[in-house]
C-alpha cells in the first residue's frame, strides 16, 4: 500500500501542499539534500522514493543498521558511473542515518558537496545530536509529524478498498467505530496501522467471516503501547514534560505524563529515581516531607512490583506537584560547587580543625573553637566557619514559601546576632 504518487501520500500537509517549498521543489524536479526527522510510520522512506520517482533520479537506499563505509563507497561509485554515462542524478537514501558514526558520515560528505549524489537521510532522532555539523549544514531538515486520525483513516480505507494491493476483493466490513479504534491504536504510525489490519484480516479469515467486529478488534488491539522510544528523543521529551509539570504545580499534567511513560514501558526504577530528584531540585526545604515521600514510593514500588507499585509513584508525583516549590537548595548547591572548584584548596581554619593528638594541639588545631551548645540560643554569634577569603559568602537563600519561610526568618535572626557580636 505504499503510495505511488504525491497525491496518494497521507499526512504532512505542512510541507507537502501546493505553495510549500518541498512540494514545489519535488514537483519541479529541483533536488537538494535533506533530512526527514519524525517518528516511525510517518512516511519518511516513502517520501524519499516519491521524490526520486518524481524527479527522475536513481534511488539508492542504504541502511545505516547494516551498511558501512564499503557499501557507501560502492553506492557513490555507481552514482559516479551513472552521472558520467547518462547524466543521471542519484539520490543516496540513508535510513536510520543517526546510527552512522562520524567516519561513516564523512565518507559520503565530499560526494554530497560535489553533486555526485543528493543525500536524503531518515531519522527518528534529533538531527542536531545525531548528525555531524558539516553534513547537517548541507541538508535541509524537514520534520514529519505523527499522522493524525483523519490521515490514518484515509490509509485504512484505501487498504480496504484497493482490489489489487489491498483487501478490496474480499469485501470486508468494518464499522466506523472499529476503524476509529484501529486508528487510535496505531498512535500516528501508518505502518503499525496496516500491520494491525493485516492481523485482523487473517483472524477474520480464520473465523470464516468478512466482518471485523468488536471481538476481533479487541483480540488484535489489546495491549498496544503508546509511542515511546526508550532512551530516544520521545523518551527525553516525556520525562522533561513530567518534571516541568511537577515544577509548575500542575498535578493533572504531571500524572498524565507519568502514566504515558508507564504505558510506554518506561523502567520504573528510572522513574522513581527522577521523582526523588524532583523532590530535592524543585521542592527542597520548602517541604522536606516530599523527599521522604518520594523515597517511600520508590521502596514500596520495588516491594510490591508491577502493576500495584505504580500507584505509589503516582501518589508521590501528585504530592510533589501540589507541594510548595523552592529551588533554593539546588541553586545553593550549584553555587557552592562552582565556588569549591574555583577557589582551590583553601585551608581549613585552625579553630575548626580536629585535634586528636598532642602535636596537633600544640599547633593550635581546634584552639579558640566555640562549642555552640554552650552559647546563648546554642549559637556562637560572630563565629566564622568558611575558609579565609570566603568569610561572609552566602549560597543558600530560602524562599518565601513553605517551611523555608521559617528557615529564612531563623537565618535572618542569626545574622542579626552575628552583626551585634562583631560590633
Amino acid at each position: 500500500m505504499r503510495p505511488q504518487t504525491l497525491d496518494e501520500y497521507a499526512g504532512q500537509t505542512h510541507i507537502l501542499k501546493p505553495g510549500k517549498p518541498l512540494y514545489e521543489a519535488v514537483k519541479s524536479g529541483r533536488l537538494h539534500s535533506m533530512v526527514f526527522w519524525g517518528p516511525p510510520g510517518t512516511g519518511k522512506t516513502t517520501l524519499a522514493r516519491l521524490i526520486a520517482e518524481t524527479s527522475g533520479a536513481e534511488f539508492m537506499p542504504v541502511s545505516a543498521v547494516l551498511a558501512g563505509v564499503k557499501e557507501i563507497r560502492a553506492a557513490v561509485s555507481e552514482a559516479q558511473r551513472l552521472k558520467q554515462q547518462s547524466h543521471q542524478r542519484t539520490i543516496l537514501f540513508v535510513d536510520e542515518v543517526h546510527r552512522f558514526n562520524k567516519a561513516q558520515q564523512d565518507a559520503f560528505l565530499p560526494h554530497v558537496e560535489d553533486g555526485t549524489v543528493y543525500f536524503i537521510g531518515a531519522t527518528t532522532e534529533n538531527p542536531s545530536f545525531a548528525l555531524n555539523n558539516a553534513l547537517l549544514s548541507r541538508a535541509r531538515v524537514y520534520v514529519l509529524n505523527a499522522l493524525n486520525p483523519d490521515d490514518l483513516l484515509l490509509v485504512l480505507n484505501r487498504a480496504l478498498a484497493d482490489q489489487q494491493k489491498g483487501y478490496g476483493d474480499r469485501k470486508l466490513e468494518m464499522s466506523d467505530a472499529i476503524k476509529n479504534q484501529f486508528a487510535e491504536a496505531a498512535d500516528g504510525d501508518a505502518r503499525r496501522l496496516l500491520n494491525l489490519l493485516e492481523i485482523a484480516v487473517e483472524l477474520a479469515s480464520a473465523r470464516q467471516t468478512q466482518v471485523i467486529d468488536e471481538s476481533i478488534a479487541q483480540a488484535v488491539l489489546t495491549g498496544g503501547a503508546r509511542r515511546f522510544d526508550k532512551q530516544g528523543e520521545e523518551f527525553y521529551n516525556q520525562i522533561s514534560a513530567l518534571h516541568k509539570s511537577v515544577r509548575g504545580s500542575a498535578p493533572d499534567a504531571a500524572l498524565y505524563w507519568l502514566c504515558r511513560m508507564i504505558d510506554g514501558g518506561c523502567d520504573l526504577t528510572y522513574l522513581a529515581r527522577r521523582i526523588v530528584r524532583m523532590a530535592s531540585e524543585d521542592i527542597g526545604n520548602a517541604d522536606p516531607r516530599a523527599l521522604q515521600i518520594a523515597l517511600d514510593a520508590w521502596q514500596v514500588q520495588e516491594r510490591l512490583g508491577s502493576p500495584e507499585g505504580e500507584l505509589t509513584l503516582a501518589q508521590a508525583v501528585l504530592y510533589l506537584a501540589c507541594a510548595p516549590k523552592s529551588n533554593a537548595v539546588y541553586t545553593a548547591y550549584n553555587a557552592a560547587l562552582q565556588q569549591a572548584g574555583q577557589s582551590g584548596s583553601l585551608e581549613v581554619p585552625l579553630h575548626l580543625r580536629n585535634a586528636p593528638t598532642r602535636l596537633m594541639k600544640n599547633l593550635d588545631y581546634g584552639k579558640a573553637y566555640r562549642y555552640a551548645h554552650d552559647e546563648p540560643e546554642a549559637y556562637a554569634a560572630g563565629e566564622d566557619y568558611l575558609p579565609q577569603g570566603l568569610a561572609g559568602t552566602r549560597f543558600y537563600f530560602p524562599v518565601e514559601r513553605g517551611l523555608e519561610i521559617k528557615i529564612k526568618e531563623k537565618l535572618e535572626h542569626l545574622r542579626a546576632l552575628d552583626a551585634q557580636a562583631k560590633k
